[in-house]
């Protein structure tokens, strides 16, 4: 039997689809929580990689606040480490022992469109960072992560964008959305969480270049659209309520700017790697909608 990938964050809402994903293709793997292997000390990281020699690491550990990134404001010392500090350790380790990766990052780090009115690319630089907005502290951590990986070796970064898919779950965008009283309209990205997984799995499968990803639906949604999708799939009915604009959601529900915006994914797709679009993702997750 073939060395198991190990996978870091594995109890997460993200690192469980991992898990899934694995396990129904029989291949191994280890799911490393921080009681168990300690990622973050860089000594015993590099020994237990030199040691075990994984194939190949994914990367799901880092802080996103519950139940929202306002969390992140309050422990700022937990959201550096997660989100900046531990991929350079990771960086620091795998390039010592020679072990390719993954690393979950975020289309947080992007507000809007790119001046041409076009999704922002891979090769964008983040315009919702500490060095360029008032962001959130989530997204400027974030950012840092990535800019901490820049030039880095054997190395995958995929860009997850609002993931959802069919199971309700407070981690799910479209629970998040049936469930606030009032909602911001916006338009934005979205990444499917079982095609995100999927996706990012066959980038070390078939051995695409390695690089940065933006890794979501094809095109993009609005909260309205998302709310008429919903409405019509009959799986929630009652009246949603919006915010008039983005100052009356940050005077009433939020503690810190959020990022909405654009990706664009056509690197991902020019790899030979599709994801459905994005209203038909939606769409097919309300059809096989399994309530909690």
């Amino acid at each position: 039997m073939s060395q198991p990938i190990w996978i870091l964050g594995a109890s997460g809402y993200v690192g469980t689809a991992y898990q899934r994903l694995l396990e129904s293709r029989g291949i191994p793997f280890r799911a490393l929580p921080r009681n168990v292997l300690d990622y973050y000390n860089l000594a015993t990281l590099t020994t237990a990689l030199h040691e075990a020699r994984p194939p190949f690491l994914v990367n799901c550990a880092g802080y996103t606040g519950k139940p929202n990134v306002d969390a992140c404001e309050l422990h700022k010392t937990e959201c550096l480490d997660g989100n900046a500090i531990l991929p350079g350790i990771l960086r620091t380790a795998c390039e010592a022992t020679g072990t390719p990766w993954g690393h979950v990052s975020s289309g947080c780090i992007f507000t809007g469109r790119r001046n041409d009115g076009a999704g922002f690319r891979e090769t964008d630089t983040p315009n919702f960072s500490f060095r360029t907005n008032n962001c959130s502290f989530y997204s400027g951590s974030k950012a840092l992560g990535e800019e901490i990986l820049t030039g880095a070796e054997n190395l995958f970064i995929w860009r997850l964008r609002i993931p959802f898919n069919e199971v309700d779950s407070p981690r799910n965008y479209l629970t998040k959305v049936m469930r606030y009283e009032r909602l911001l309209e916006a338009e934005n990205s979205l990444s499917q969480l079982d095609e995100f997984v999927r996706s990012t799995w066959e980038c070390w499968e078939k051995r695409v270049p390695f690089g940065t990803y933006n890794v979501t639906n094809p095109g993009f949604v609005t909260t309205h659209e998302v709310v008429d999708l919903i409405k019509e799939s009959g799986v929630c009915r009652k009246d949603f309520q919006f915010f008039s604009d983005e100052s009356e959601f940050m005077q009433k529900a939020a503690k810190t700017p959020r990022s909405n915006c654009i990706l664009d994914s056509t690197k991902l797709l020019a790899s030979g790697i599709v994801m459905s679009e994005v209203h038909d993702a939606i769409a097919k997750a309300l059809k096989n909608w399994k309530a909690a």
